[in-house]
């Protein structure tokens, strides 16, 4: 056997103390609340004495009572208590899962970043946006891509978002917007994985055939 630390001996002895100091306070407490046994007739004298001091012994009572009550509430929520994993923890999960697509429909984004597949970034213009509703009682799209408005039907297959034929106005736009508006169309009808998370930040993440990303936030109400 090992030999035993003076500082468990020490912490053995308080917890013995503590044990025994609370067991001299339940029993306490028992021996005030316990029924009493039935008395001789008392002297005059006797009687007085205890209408004197009958209230400050229904007062003990009553304080024997809170702390009986108090000791078994505390000893019931250290019983109950568990470990907690807040969500915020947890590692987030896995944005390619093919069922995280499913969360996409009746979503608006927000076009953020155009990674190219060199790594190099393009200038995104603000404003681009992509809207997936099913109000219709149908998939469609529509948004606007940097010069005209444009709309289509789009789908939620193997993990995957993919558009049908999409069609828009025909406005010429000598701006960054009207510049980037065919790549980025063209870019919608080549997707090769999506990812989704709708974790705070929620983004939607586009990886094109090509090996570009098109990276989206979700669109604030």
């Amino acid at each position: 056997m090992f030999p035993t630390s003076p500082a468990r001996r020490v912490a053995r002895l308080v917890a013995a103390r503590v044990a025994a100091g609370a067991t001299v306070r339940a029993t306490a407490i028992a021996a005030v609340l316990a029924p009493r046994a039935p008395r001789a007739p008392r002297s005059p004298r006797a009687a007085r004495l205890a209408d004197r001091f009958a209230p400050r012994a229904a007062q003990l009572r009553t304080h024997a009572r809170t702390m009986l009550a108090a000791l078994g509430v505390a000893t019931l929520l250290a019983a109950c208590s568990m470990p907690t994993h807040p969500d915020d923890k947890a590692p987030p999960p896995d944005p390619f899962n093919p069922a995280a697509t499913q969360l996409l429909d009746d979503t608006a984004w927000d076009l953020t970043s155009w990674k190219q597949a060199d790594g190099t970034l393009r200038d995104v213009p603000s404003g681009i946006t992509l809207a997936l509703s099913t109000a219709s009682g149908q998939r469609r799209a529509s948004g606007f891509s940097g010069c005209n408005r444009y709309m289509g039907t789009y789908g939620l297959k193997d993990g995957k978002l993919s558009f049908g034929p999409l069609a828009g106005t025909r406005m010429a736009c000598p701006t960054p917007g009207g510049e980037i508006e065919g790549a980025y169309l063209d870019a919608l009808a080549h997707i090769d994985r999506t990812g989704v998370q709708m974790r705070a930040p929620q983004e939607m993440q586009l990886i094109l055939e090509d090996g570009d990303t098109l990276t989206f936030a979700r669109h604030a109400p």
